[in-house]
């Protein structure tokens, strides 16, 4: 179908990005919309802390979206997870020593067509991702999207794609009081107020499931009109705590279904008066902490196989092995990926079913990586360090470009353990602060992701942290307002 959407001469085609099948995808995406009657889509690009942020278009402006792209301003690109900006954005190069970014210029968001979906929550609303770029047809050096994407070129490159699978926990909570009062708008905004879906402390017990089911239909349902559709759905050991699985899928594919997900399960919730959040560790009494568990292996391009599988024995092939040992070896700088938020590093605890230290093992979730293998094709590792608020661009992302520099080198896992939280091993990052500082001296992601992505995430991260620690705490009112 000839894309009937667009401008000669516009942006879009001025600089190339678009494919073949991404102008065939966008003219039957506008007859579609034009059949359907929907009146808005919503354009969206994960930022850097992998949240979506972007503008709505009525369908009228379809016709401009789909050959000028669409116009964002570039402070977006300088907020911390708070929205404050960290950046002097009306300095001399904005902060950055870039002309693309003084004086809160624009950016363009181009869609990616791939990615078009009708949301069943919203009335006649269409959603699709976006490529972000600067009005020189650059790729902003910013987008994590972009980044992961470079990454997968290379691997495809070596003749491998990665196959990732879903495993996330998040809480879902009914929303008492969201705290809409003029008092309470602060930056952030107050919390809201929630009470508990279920009591927690029987896992997967089948009477919590039945009470937390009516909910979770609510979800399901929606996430499948979107093709999101969860593989399974349990109950996890926590309050109000769930777990869902999705099938395997290779590529960026993986990393976009996440995005979609999370923000979908939140709108969704609330719109049926519940509040979903994805924040490791919630600061309320008797909640438990929540993983990302990230399932990985590499696929042979032609063949179609598992690399990982291997060929005796052994639990992994020698390249699974090595892959494996680049993630272990590179584990301290990657935290900051996998890992991004303060309230993440609260996770890793003794005893806890999250790791808290360098260590692999078959079939053993106490460690970081735990290796599933029955010698056919689902095998694979499961890396258990993420928190299900990292930037999914970022954390797949930082474990190819780990993995590949394992197989590059050949580096050996060492031993598996079957003692995790007293083997004799590399501590993981014990605070953010500690991940960055490896992060800084990371050879390695350095030279992939490139310095100027580097500082500029670190940054970001310091500004959070120093916010951190010049605010009071609950904890230091109790401990020091009577006694001193």
């Amino acid at each position: 179908m000839v894309l009937t959407g667009s401008k000669a001469g516009g942006f879009i085609e001025k600089f190339g990005l678009w494919s073949d099948e991404q102008k065939r995808l966008a003219g039957d995406i506008t007859a579609r919309i034009e059949r359907d009657g929907l009146h808005s889509i919503r354009f969206s690009f994960p930022d850097q802390h992998g949240i979506l942020q972007g503008k709505t278009v009525m369908t009228a402006g379809l016709k401009s979206a789909f050959s000028a792209g669409i116009s964002m301003t570039t402070t977006l690109l300088a907020k911390d997870t708070s929205h404050r900006t960290a950046y002097p954005v009306f300095s001399s190069g904005g902060g950055f020593d870039m002309d693309e970014m003084t004086g809160a210029g624009d950016f363009i968001m181009v869609p990616d067509p791939s990615t078009f979906q009708v949301l069943p929550w919203a009335e006649k609303t269409g959603w699709m991702l976006c490529d972000i770029y600067f009005g020189t047809g650059a790729p902003v050096p910013f987008s994590t999207r972009h980044l992961y994407k470079q990454s997968l070129d290379k691997l495809n490159n070596s003749g491998f794609d990665l196959m990732s699978g879903l495993e996330v926990e998040f809480h879902l909570f009914v929303l008492e009081d969201p705290h809409l009062n003029p008092e309470s708008s602060t930056h952030p905004a107050a919390a809201p107020d929630v009470s508990l879906v279920t009591h927690g402390f029987r896992y997967l017990t089948e009477n919590r499931y039945d009470q937390l089911e009516p909910v979770l239909e609510i979800i399901r349902s929606n996430l499948a009109q979107l093709d999101l559709e969860p593989r399974t759905m349990e109950v996890e050991f926590g309050p109000s705590q769930v777990e869902m699985t999705f099938a395997p899928s290779t590529g960026v594919a993986a990393a976009d279904r996440m995005i979609l997900f999370r923000s979908a399960v939140k709108q969704i919730a609330r719109r049926h008066g519940l509040h979903a959040t994805f924040m490791c560790r919630p600061g309320l009494p008797n909640l438990f902490s929540s993983g990302w568990h990230l399932h990985q292996s590499l696929i042979d391009m032609k063949t179609g196989a598992n690399a990982f599988v291997p060929e005796n024995d052994a639990l992994l092939s020698d390249m699974g092995l090595n892959y494996m040992g680049g993630i272990l070896q590179h584990a301290r700088a990657a935290s900051v990926f996998t890992t991004p938020t303060i309230n993440g590093y609260k996770r890793f605890r003794p005893n806890s079913l999250a790791p808290d230290r360098i260590v692999w093992a078959k079939d053993n979730r106490g460690v970081m990586v735990r290796v599933i293998s029955d010698g056919g094709p689902a095998t694979r590792i499961e890396n258990r360090i993420g928190e299900p608020a990292a930037n999914p661009y970022l954390y797949m992302a930082s474990q190819l470009i780990a993995g590949m520099d394992g197989i590059k080198r050949k580096t050996d896992p060492g031993q598996p353990t079957e003692t995790p939280y007293q083997a004799d091993a590399t501590p993981l990052p014990h605070d953010l602060m500690e991940a960055v500082a490896a992060l800084r001296d990371s050879d390695l992601y350095r030279e992939q992701f490139g310095s100027v992505f580097i500082d500029y995430l670190i940054t970001l991260k310091e500004f959070e942290i120093s916010r951190f620690l010049s605010e009071v705490t609950d904890w230091e009112h109790r401990e020091y307002f009577d006694i001193y």
